[in-house]
């Protein structure tokens, strides 16, 4: 029997369609169409009559998986552009590939074996085992499950979640896409350089991109040449250009970054930011201590989140680079979804991020990722251990095994015994 939906309800469980109705601007474009919580909601239809996510929608249930399942590691706008790509959002496209003999179904256009594999996949004991035991939706039992949008926007993500750390590498946004396309082994085959290019194109021409004046993330050797008027040569960045006077005069007043910016014939107004050999900024340990706890001086009261903690994940997941690393943004690693949705739904407002360049300030990101670790730490309602929040925030939430020190885990315990030390 064929698949087919006409509404939502039947494409999605209660708790998704709750979660949908929570969405603002999900809620009011159903309102504005005549939906009701009381109704059954109506699916949009194209001319030939084929169900489709608008834009709105694509975007509320991208940014409920990444926010359940891989906060910080998938950017729901890498989800969408996707997305659009694979099935312009029909929740019931197929495609089949007459060399491979393999159909893709659904919105991420997902293998039905690839469904199973990341469902079922027996790792080796080296690795961490809960990155791809994702067993949410038992696809097994029923393929059919892949045409729900939420089923398959999980597993499209998890997938590339598994290729974002591929072959124990962390890769870049650009290999991610183009194996997501290609698979890996042409991630950097000219066969797919047209579909990142689309893909990029795509990604900046998303409602959440336009609206809040997001400006092109590029990263990897294909990424368009800026014009000719801004190719002037690296910039030397200035810490004074990152961040406010207020925050700049509560620096200068921590007697550790005081005496570091001194002794370096650092002067009021024109602190210069360090730079690798690549011309990258980044912080000094005593510069991201002072972030750290300034930060949750000024706008924390929780006793799970410590200027110690922040210091160490910001050590793995940017290795301290201002701008950060891979498809991470900034100090944290924050993404400009979770950042937006700390913002706008849970009152986080002490700094304005209007762009995924503010994440590149230090303090923004320094201010966001403390919010989410706060948002961790009382997680489902419960309070929750130090442990459970720093492993929630590198793996999700609901990947945690507080039974088994992962790797890592195991590069946090490294990374905060410096900052234990730090004063010794």
């Amino acid at each position: 029997m064929a698949v087919n939906f006409k509404y939502w309800d039947e494409c999605a469980d209660p708790p998704d369609m709750e979660a949908m109705w929570m969405d603002p601007d999900v809620r009011a474009e159903w309102i504005g169409a005549g939906e009701t919580k009381e109704s059954k909601v109506h699916l949009s239809r194209d001319p030939d009559g084929q169900p489709y996510l608008t834009q709105t929608e694509m975007k509320a249930v991208a940014g409920i998986i990444a926010r359940r399942h891989f906060v910080s590691q998938i950017d729901s706008d890498m989800i969408c552009a996707i997305a659009d790509l694979e099935s312009d959002r029909q929740p019931l496209a197929t495609r089949y590939n007459k060399k491979r003999k393999e159909t893709t179904v659904g919105i991420m256009q997902i293998l039905p074996k690839t469904a199973e594999w990341l469902v079922r996949i027996e790792l080796k004991p080296e690795i961490f085992r809960r990155d791809l035991n994702y067993h949410t939706y038992e696809v097994e039992k029923d393929s059919k499950l892949l045409y729900k949008p939420f089923v398959n926007v999980y597993l499209g993500a998890a997938y590339l979640k598994w290729l974002s750390n591929y072959d124990q590498k962390e890769r870049s946004e650009e290999f991610m896409v183009r194996a997501y396309k290609g698979g890996t082994k042409k991630a950097t085959h000219k066969s797919t350089l047209p579909y990142w290019r689309r893909y990029l194109s795509v990604k900046e021409s998303l409602p959440s991109r336009k609206v809040f004046e997001v400006g092109p993330l590029l990263h990897g050797p294909s990424a368009p040449a800026p014009p000719a008027s801004q190719k002037k040569g690296p910039v030397k960045t200035t810490w004074d250009s990152r961040a406010s006077p207020e925050d700049m005069e509560m620096m200068w007043a921590n007697p550790t970054v005081s005496k570091e910016w001194t002794k370096s014939g650092e002067k009021r107004g024109k602190v210069r930011l360090s730079h690798d050999t690549g011309i990258r900024p980044y912080l000094s340990r005593a510069e991201l201590r002072g972030v750290a706890e300034i930060t949750l001086s000024k706008h924390f009261h929780t006793k799970v989140v410590k200027p110690t903690i922040l210091c160490a994940i910001a050590e793995i997941v940017s290795m301290r680079f201002l701008n950060g690393v891979g498809q991470r943004i900034g100090l944290m690693g924050i993404d400009y979804p979770t950042a937006r949705w700390l913002y706008k739904d849970l009152g986080y407002k002490a700094y304005l991020v209007e762009s995924v360049e503010d994440l590149t300030k230090p303090f923004v990101s320094m201010y966001f990722g403390a919010a989410y670790l706060a948002w961790l730490s009382e997680f489902e309602g419960r309070e929750r251990t130090p442990q459970f929040v720093v492993q929630a925030y590198l793996e999700g939430p609901n990947n945690v095994n507080l039974q088994e020190a992962g790797p890592l885990w195991l590069k946090f315990e490294e990374a905060l015994s410096r900052y234990e030390d730090f004063k010794k």
